[in-house]
């Protein structure tokens, strides 16, 4: 993946508080075995009634809202069960982002492990953002992840970004290619390991092989 510093695009402002991971992705869309179809069941009950008919009040149905990539949203967002669906649908949808006052634990690990940036700011800031959203010229967010700062019209901030999340956005990489940009690192360890406890090494295919050669 090629490096990326910066998210940058439409944000829109989803005032909802606690909104977990049950109406982020409800359960009816967790059926299949892979990650595909999620954008599908993306905050299904907002979008949509009851009757499967859009919603035009919903901030994500209005047509200048269409291009939106970043998410401003209330406080602890994300909560609830840890279902990483929650994630993938968001990605799907196009969410590059989502800036709120808090998130829930499970699912700032998730987002960030996928590489959907989450951005902690002060409620304060939050609420001057969304007021900013709301307004039909509002500029594009602007978020750079090498200074961890966010840039909005007139509001400037900065968030917490750990070492190991901030090198993985600016890597390009989620946390398997992290872990495999340590491969020589892994290599020798592996080998040293090996080598002074050579008796435990392969110690499921040497057990398998041996009972088939009795079954044999």
């Amino acid at each position: 993946m090629s490096e990326k510093r910066f998210v940058t695009g439409q944000a829109s402002a989803l005032r909802i508080d606690n909104l977990d991971t049950d109406q982020i992705m409800p359960k009816q869309f967790l059926r299949g075995i892979d990650k595909s179809g999620l954008v599908d069941g993306l905050l299904y009950d907002l979008r949509f009634d009851k009757h499967g008919g859009v919603r035009p009040e919903f901030v994500l149905n209005k047509p200048e809202r269409a291009g939106t990539s970043i998410l401003i949203g209330g406080a602890n967002f994300g909560c609830g069960s840890s279902r990483e669906h929650a994630v993938w649908g968001l990605l799907q949808y196009g969410i590059q982002a989502v800036v709120a006052p808090s998130f829930g634990e499970i699912f700032y690990s998730n987002a960030m492990g996928n590489r959907l940036l989450l951005v902690q700011l002060n409620a304060e800031d939050i609420e001057a953002m969304m007021a900013l959203a709301d307004r039909p010229d509002a500029p594009e967010m602007r978020i750079d992840v090498a200074s961890r700062t966010v840039s909005f019209g007139e509001v400037q901030a900065t968030f917490p970004l750990s070492q190991r999340h901030q090198t993985m956005f600016l890597q390009g990489v989620d946390v398997i290619g992290l872990s495999l940009s340590y491969q020589e690192e892994i290599d020798a360890f592996a080998k040293t390991h090996w080598e002074q406890q050579p008796w435990v090494r392969d110690v499921a295919r040497r057990m398998k092989d041996r009972m088939t050669a009795v079954a044999d």
